[in-house]
């Protein structure tokens, strides 16, 4: 069983009881649950496919966050050739990973 949720404007697929790296979620801290109802799809163990429009009303996913991070630095090189400019930045994205608990009906 999988669902499609709408998270933050990305879609990203959650099954029960896999982790998920999410965009970060300041106001939460580890072991806070999280309840998230924008699911736009819903395939359960017998194959059936619920595909809602836009979201699906009677099914939520409970998940749990299990800590906060940051990814590998991104470097952002500007440049302008025969100018002499040349400008080069990098930052690290924060993100939080959740562990998905279940996923009702």
């Amino acid at each position: 069983m999988y669902a499609i949720v709408d998270f933050k404007g990305q879609q990203l697929r959650m099954e029960k009881d896999k982790t998920i790296k999410v965009p970060f979620l300041a106001d939460l801290e580890p072991g806070n649950e999280l309840e998230l109802d924008d699911v736009l799809l819903l395939k359960d163990d017998k194959d059936n496919v619920l595909v809602g429009q836009p979201t699906l009303d009677n099914v939520k996913i409970v998940a749990e966050v299990v800590d906060h991070g940051k990814d590998k630095k991104i470097i952002v090189f500007k440049k302008k050739r025969r100018k002499g400019y040349a400008k080069k930045q990098g930052h690290r994205q924060n993100f939080t990973t959740i562990l998905v608990k279940d996923i009702t009906q």
